[in-house]
């Protein structure tokens, strides 16, 4: 039997094709994102080297009232505290005046670490793919083609063993409250799937960003498994408060995948 020569999300040579475009955001988003724009010139004039959107915005599935708007900032020089506080400022402004977005998240780094040999696997590879360009100069162009790959498998969320203690203190740290946990439980769901997806991404050759795409080809390898990643996807959607839960993150199905994922990809490269 032939192998699919059109694996979803692969260009015909076999490279992850970019998601999403400025064309593909729905109508009632584009007041959110011209405001974003203008905000980010507004807060780093020359110093910005280039602004992108990524998520569900420019992939055309967000939902009113239910998704964020998600921005990474590319300065010229590595970020200063001030510029992490101007960006938090500008969060809070553009979510508190547009109600059909909850809440907006930034990513803030320099132009040279994105570019850095140390991401090229990483933060280089999202950009590159995961990024839709907003503002200047795309640094796609200085970065090369992506393959669903084990080495992109590794860099990109062969760090899971190190994120779970973290997890932890974040779980016990947070308040006793459904409310409160709702946003961890949305968090960690979303990232063990993209997790338990890349583990197997190079095995199913190909990409998608979609959350129960991405727990049903993780099921079909661990098939033992594939009922709790399941439940993550739909979690990841609609997230629940369950303290229950999120035990269950960090006591069973994160270790497991952490150790599954070293045995499989190895672990992340050490970052300075």
């Amino acid at each position: 039997m032939a192998e699919n020569a059109t694996a979803r999300g692969l260009d015909p040579q076999g490279y992850i094709e970019r998601e999403g475009s400025l064309g593909r955001i729905p109508r009632v988003f584009r007041p959110v994102v011209a405001s974003a724009r203008d905000r980010l010139l507004e807060v780093f004039g020359a110093r910005l080297h280039s602004a992108y959107l990524y998520g569900s915005i420019p992939r055309g599935t967000a939902r009113v009232g239910r998704s964020d708007l998600d921005l990474l900032v590319a300065l010229q020089e590595e970020p200063s505290d001030a510029d992490r506080a101007g960006l938090r400022a500008l969060e809070e402004a553009v979510a508190k005046e547009y109600p059909q977005i909850d809440g907006v998240g930034a990513l803030l780094y320099g132009r040279a670490r994105l570019l850095s040999a140390a991401e090229t696997y990483d933060l280089g590879w999202f950009v590159a793919c995961m990024c839709t360009p907003l503002l200047g100069e795309d640094l796609a162009e200085y970065l090369p083609r992506y393959r669903p790959d084990s080495r992109l498998a590794r860099e990109t969320n062969g760090d899971l063993a190190l994120l779970l203690p973290r997890w932890r203190r974040r779980i016990a740290e947070a308040e006793d409250t459904e409310t409160a946990r709702r946003p961890l439980v949305r968090f960690m769901s979303r990232h063990l799937v993209r997790t338990g997806f890349t583990l197997v991404m190079p095995r199913w050759n190909g990409w998608t960003s979609d959350l129960t795409e991405m727990a049903e080809a993780f099921g079909a390898y661990y098939p033992e498994r594939a009922e709790q990643m399941r439940a993550a996807a739909a979690r990841g959607r609609e997230p629940t408060g369950d303290a229950a839960v999120l035990r269950s993150y960090v006591e069973d199905l994160g270790p497991w995948l952490a150790q599954e994922y070293a045995r499989v990809h190895g672990v992340k490269s050490p970052r300075g």
